[in-house]
């Protein structure tokens, strides 16, 4: 049996780079108060032996775990099915693998799992969080804040005694719609629907309240309350077309609504776009174009959203507060891409 190869030491380190324990450990642990010719010569000694540091003992000196915490207030039923989720966690995995930090994957299937994500922050396992999908009545962001936990929220704050200071990042949810419901409009649609997304979230209020900038006051009967999903989005256009069937033109919240809208009319026989023309909202490349025909959208950079809130956040904690004069909230802009549906 072979001999197992040992770890490389500190003391190694310290040994091949000709400085003492205690140099090699300040400078392996992100310490200061080294010279930087000796820093190079121990990096080098690092690289050259392939030495590891331990994450506890640099923890010690850093008062930092390089790991963040990703908090969604969504079920694992949905969070593993719907693509926006996918985007925006690579987006979010991308910029903290960037910078050398982990990410830990925190779900909340219910009320009861609040508690423990509150404990789980509170106890010093992670340098930050980022917490996206919240809904109005959610107390998490409270449990949160009470925690003491630096955190950039995915989304504009509108839940109940939401702290004005919230670090956020979000794009323009309501510009994005009026855009939308304009083209539509342009193209001589008069019977114009909007099936909305659940409505205790920003993101959909401020959809439905672009849809409104733009219609004014319209038949209540062609807006019909939906949940971002496939089969809400049937459901939605079922009813849609059971109360009003002379509807030529849907507004979905978001492109998965459309998916399932875009199913209900064919079997009713509606051609899309000569009968009713159908616009989405996120651009969710797996959907948007492989439905058919392929759907006119409002984009938006769902990936960069994720990039964004772990710079933010990263960006506070490597100065050890917030800067002064730092913006809240961050608004990304939308951008409509026409292809077949409208």
């Amino acid at each position: 049996m072979s001999e197992a190869v040992s770890r490389p030491t500190l003391e190694a380190v310290a040994a091949r780079a000709g400085v003492s324990r205690a140099t090699a450990s300040r400078v392996v642990n992100g310490g200061d108060g080294v010279r930087e010719p000796l820093v190079e010569r121990v990096r080098r000694a690092v690289e050259e032996l392939g030495y590891v540091p331990n994450q506890a003992a640099r923890s010690l000196v850093t008062k930092r775990h390089d790991a963040v915490a990703v908090v969604i207030a969504e079920p694992e039923t949905r969070i593993f099915t719907d693509p926006f989720f996918a985007l925006q966690l690579r987006g979010i995995s991308k910029e903290l693998t960037a910078q050398d930090n982990q990410l830990v994957l925190l779900l909340t299937e219910g009320r009861d799992d609040h508690a423990r994500v509150a404990r789980y922050l509170a106890g010093g396992h992670v340098d930050g969080a980022l917490v996206f999908s919240l809904h109005l009545d959610d107390p998490l962001p409270g449990l949160i804040e009470g925690a003491g936990v630096p955190t950039v929220f995915g989304g504009r704050p509108g839940w109940s005694g939401g702290s004005k200071s919230a670090v956020y990042v979000d794009c323009d949810n309501r510009g994005g719609a009026e855009d939308a419901v304009r083209h539509l409009v342009g193209l001589g649609r008069t019977r114009i629907a909007h099936i909305t997304g659940p409505l205790d979230q920003t993101s959909a209020a401020d959809r439905l309240q672009g849809y409104r900038d733009v219609m004014g006051e319209t038949d209540p009967r062609l807006v019909v309350a939906s949940d971002f999903t496939p089969s809400g989005g049937e459901r939605a256009m079922g009813e849609l077309l059971d109360r009003c069937p002379d509807v030529d033109a849907v507004f979905a919240a978001n492109d998965l609504t459309a998916l399932g809208a875009l199913r209900v009319l064919r079997e009713r026989g509606r051609r899309v776009p000569e009968d009713v023309a159908v616009i989405g909202f996120d651009d969710v490349l797996p959907v948007a174009e492989q439905t058919e025909p392929a759907l006119t959208t409002v984009r938006q950079d769902i990936e960069e959203m994720g990039r964004l809130m772990a710079r933010l956040l990263l960006s506070t904690l490597n100065r050890g507060e917030p800067a002064t004069g730092a913006p809240t909230g961050v608004v990304l802009p939308t951008t409509l891409i026409r292809r077949a549906t409208a």
